[in-house]
C-alpha cells in the first residue's frame, strides 16, 4: 500500500491557521485529484480527517494521504500512504510538499477519480505533489516558537492600569485573580524590555519572575 511511518528532527515548526481547511482540485488526462488539507493536533485527528474524505467520496479510486504531527519533547511523526498507487508516486510526494514547507500538525488527503488513462510514474508524482501544493497556495502560516514565560504579582488596586500598560507595550498577558492579588503571566523574548516596563509602571514595586517556557504562535506570512 506504500505506507511510510517515520520521525525526523531539526524542523522549524510552521502551522496553518487554527481550524484551517484548504481545498483544491486539478485534472490530469481526465483523472480528478481533489485535495483537502487540515490542521490537526494528534495522529488520531489526522486519521479522522482521512476517514472523513473516504466517506465523502466513497466511489473514488484512491485516497492518498500524508501527515506531520508534532510530539511534545520529541521529533514529529510523519506518515504517508499511496493507497494502491505505484509505490512512491503519491503519499511520499505529498509528504515532501508538506515537509518542504516545514509544516507540522497538518494532514493532506488527495482523492483520485481515475479518468481512464494511465499517467505513468512521473505523471502521478507530478499530479499528487501539484495538487497538494495548489491547496496550500496563499495559506496563512504561523511559526511556533518557545518563549520564556514570566509571572508578575500586582495588587488588585493597581492591576488594571499595569496590565493595560503591558499590553500597550506589545506584551500579551493572561491573568488569574487571587485573594492575594492578580497573577499576570507574560511570554517574551525581550527580558530587559519587560523588566524595564514593569519597573517603570510599578515604580519598582513589582518584578517579573521566570517560571519556564511556553509555546506561542506568531504570524509568518503566506505560502507561495
Amino acid at each position: 500500500m506504500g505506507h511510510i511511518l517515520l520521525t525526523i528532527e531539526g524542523m522549524t515548526d510552521y502551522l496553518l491557521s487554527p481550524g484551517a481547511r484548504l481545498e483544491a482540485e486539478i485534472e490530469r488526462k481526465r483523472s480528478r485529484f481533489i485535495t483537502v488539507i487540515e490542521r490537526v493536533s494528534t495522529v488520531e485527528e489526522a486519521r479522522a480527517v482521512i476517514q472523513g474524505e473516504k466517506e465523502r467520496f466513497p466511489d473514488a479510486r484512491h485516497w492518498c494521504t500524508a501527515f506531520v504531527v508534532s510530539i511534545p519533547g520529541s521529533s514529529p511523526v510523519l506518515n504517508s500512504s499511496d493507497d494502491g498507487e505505484p509505490s512512491g508516486t503519491a503519499g511520499r510526494p505529498m509528504l515532501d510538499v508538506l515537509t518542504g514547507r516545514e509544516l507540522v500538525d497538518v494532514v493532506a488527503v488527495v482523492t483520485r477519480y481515475f479518468g481512464g488513462t494511465l499517467l505513468g510514474t512521473g505523471g502521478l508524482v507530478s499530479a499528487y505533489s501539484d495538487s497538494t501544493a495548489e491547496a496550500l497556495r496563499g495559506a496563512a502560516i504561523f511559526e511556533r516558537v518557545m518563549l520564556p514565560q514570566y509571572e508578575i504579582m500586582f495588587r488588585h488596586a493597581d492591576a488594571g492600569r499595569y496590565i493595560a500598560a503591558l499590553e500597550a507595550g506589545g506584551f500579551s498577558t493572561s491573568q488569574e485573580y487571587l485573594a492575594s492579588g492578580v497573577e499576570v503571566k507574560v511570554a517574551s523574548a525581550n527580558k530587559s524590555e519587560l523588566f524595564g516596563l514593569v519597573a517603570s509602571v510599578s515604580s519598582g514595586a513589582a518584578e517579573p519572575r521566570h517560571i519556564g517556557e511556553i509555546a506561542v504562535e506568531i504570524p509568518a506570512g503566506e505560502l507561495a
